[in-house]
């Protein structure tokens, strides 16, 4: 795991520090938050790191990864079975390296096409377009290394 300082995070980057206690400590705010709170320093596309109060350590993934396990039980999921099963497999398989890079480009695809939608000016048939062609490479991309959808 990496270290930050906060003195060297903070210019940079909000510094949110995880204590022992599972409490989470804004050092910008200088108050407690919740994880709904960090999830909305998300939504406003903060930059924010969580670190180990104590030793300093990186948690800013873990602390995205309990975000997504609350919103996956809360509500409609947007991971399948099929889709976390086949993500599984990609760890210890070769590609695991090339499976990051390919989640994050194809998310920034997404996320740039439906600005667009959001403001109306692309109708649903364009979004149906991209919804297929994702699944198409998705199935493409997997089928490549043997593993199937």
């Amino acid at each position: 795991m990496q270290k930050n300082s906060t003195k060297d995070s903070k210019s940079s980057q909000r510094v949110i520090k995880k204590y022992p206690n599972r409490r989470l400590y804004d050092t910008d705010t200088s108050t407690y938050i919740t994880l709904a709170e960090i999830k909305q320093l998300v939504m406003d596309s903060e930059i924010f790191a969580v670190v180990d109060a104590k030793t300093g350590d990186d948690l800013t993934r873990s602390i995205l990864l309990q975000i997504i396990l609350e919103e996956e039980a809360n509500g409609s999921p947007m991971f399948t079975t099929p889709v976390l099963s086949n993500i599984i497999r990609f760890y210890g398989h070769a590609m695991q390296g090339m499976m990051g890079g390919y989640l994050e480009k194809n998310m920034q695809a997404l996320m740039e096409m439906q600005a667009p939608m959001v403001q109306g000016v692309m109708g649903n048939n364009m979004f149906q377009q991209m919804q297929e062609q994702m699944q198409k490479q998705t199935e493409q991309f997997l089928g490549t290394f043997g593993l199937k959808r």
